[in-house]
């Protein structure tokens, strides 16, 4: 087993301001952990974004932290065809999840792992058979 870390536990984190990464790191140490490389970009635009520069470099901080300890899984081929698989899937059911944690979620499902998300993006990935969700609790 292991998981791949959404954005939105990451931000669920930071907004806390109660559980440093660090915390998360030591709670997860008994799987695997990794980021899927559609959520390395979506925590690079977060720097992009930030409302100071301090924050842009807390948050780049941040993320060379958990990237030293999580390793980047790349959007493989492999990965597309589960991708597409799922995204057909869900589709003929009639319901659909953003693209970008479709890609996280196919990540998983390749990887036999699970994925970490914030409480706010719990809903969208349960919709993806197969696919075990963990919600890590911010507050």
């Amino acid at each position: 087993m292991g998981l791949v870390v959404d954005t939105s536990a990451l931000i669920a984190i930071e907004r806390s301001g109660k559980q440093p990464l660090e915390t998360l790191l030591a709670a997860l140490a008994s799987e695997p952990v990794v980021i899927a490389a559609i959520a390395y970009a979506e925590l690079l635009v977060g720097v992009e974004l930030a409302d100071s520069p301090r924050r842009a470099v807390q948050r780049r901080a941040r993320i060379e932290a958990l990237i030293a300890h999580c390793p980047v899984v790349e959007f493989s081929s492999e990965i597309a065809t589960v991708w597409a698989t799922t995204f057909a899937e869900l589709s003929r059911a009639g319901t659909s999840i953003p693209s970008n944690d479709l890609a996280i979620a196919a990540t998983a499902l390749h990887l036999g792992f699970g994925v970490l998300v914030g409480p706010e993006d719990e809903q969208h990935y349960r919709q993806v058979p197969a696919l075990r969700c963990e919600v890590i609790r911010g507050g």
